[in-house]
């Protein structure tokens, strides 16, 4: 697919310094530089500049924010030569918190930390995604999930025992039976299913009222792209599937998913939802797609804009997906 990294969180290019990961002075010395600076988060949430044009918020190192950060930054990779590091400074506690809205769905709270300036907020990242450009985003999304991974993986897996971080925070060690940790990545096909001049769509309970995206699901171990594609639209929505190929794909950290958009060809129409794992399936005509994203259609909501669906929809009405 010609469009494939164009895609959000895709294609900036960013150099991940990884031959420096497992030199612990030359990451030291990398930190103290003059010219590195931090990417800030709190409860998984990026700090940016809201002003429009949003962007990332990079602090300096020495700013005192990052004194509250509950770990060692951990190593994102490199701006124009210099260092940029991830810290989280989720010990933070701000006043008058939402807790029922932190991590939903379409969490529209912001929380502003005292020693910034006003304009600087954290934000639940799927709000503001489109909002940044494709570094800005990448930075997020690479910061947000190896955090995330840190956070829920502080115990080793063979014995219990509470890890370290190494590799400048690309791996945690066990310092009892000396056991290596790597960050988790959820691997998830989403396929745009089509059969003629139509697409199947579905939505999951919870979601906004209205709103369709493409269907979704895990890969299974022993697994391929093709296999799960056509077992994750017959189980949710009783389609049997045909030919499957590979379009494009997009790093999702929410919390820690790789989503593979594919393409299918449906050899039956007829749809049969599990209940349990889906709350709609319908077929959509590409002249009612046009009139979803227009925000015409008496009843469809399109995908979020930032994800794949979203991508994958739209190149498909524009006949790109080759």
């Amino acid at each position: 697919m010609r469009h494939a990294e164009k895609v959000t969180f895709g294609g900036s290019g960013l150099d991940r310094a990884g031959e420096i990961r497992d030199n612990p002075a030359v990451v030291r010395f990398a930190r103290d530089a003059a010219d590195t600076l931090a990417v800030v988060f709190w409860r998984g949430k990026p700090l940016i500049n809201r002003a429009r044009p949003a962007s990332l918020v990079r602090l300096p190192m020495d700013h005192p924010v990052l004194a509250e950060a509950i770990e060692d930054p951990i190593l994102l990779g490199r701006e124009d030569g210099a260092a940029r590091f991830a810290v989280d400074i989720s010990a933070w506690v701000p006043e008058n918190v939402d807790e029922a809205s932190l991590g939903g769905f379409l969490d529209p709270t912001e929380q502003q930390h005292p020693k910034l300036s006003e304009d600087m907020v954290f934000a639940e990242l799927r709000r503001v995604m489109t909002w940044l450009d494709a570094r800005d985003a990448e930075l997020a999304a690479t910061g947000k999930a190896i955090l995330g991974w840190h956070q829920t993986h502080g115990f080793c897996a063979c014995c219990g025992v509470k890890t370290e971080i190494w590799q400048a925070g690309w791996q945690r060690k066990c310092p009892a039976c000396n056991a290596g940790h790597f960050p988790r990545t959820d691997p998830v096909v989403i396929m745009l299913i089509t059969h003629g001049n139509s697409v199947l769509m579905g939505r999951s309970p919870g979601w906004p009222q209205g709103m369709y995206s493409l269907l979704a699901g895990f890969i299974e171990p022993g697994e391929t792209l093709e296999a799960a594609v056509r077992r994750e639209v017959f189980e949710e929505a009783g389609v049997h599937v045909g030919a499957v190929n590979y379009l494009s794909s997009q790093p999702w950290p929410f919390p820690a998913s790789l989503m593979f958009g594919c393409q299918g060809e449906a050899t039956s129409t007829q749809i049969n939802i599990d209940p349990i794992e889906i709350e709609d399936a319908l077929w959509v005509s590409r002249e009612e797609m046009m009139e979803v994203f227009a925000g015409n259609h008496p009843n469809i909501l399109p995908a979020r804009k930032g994800a794949i669906a979203h991508f994958l929809l739209v190149n498909w009405l524009a006949d790109t997906l080759e």
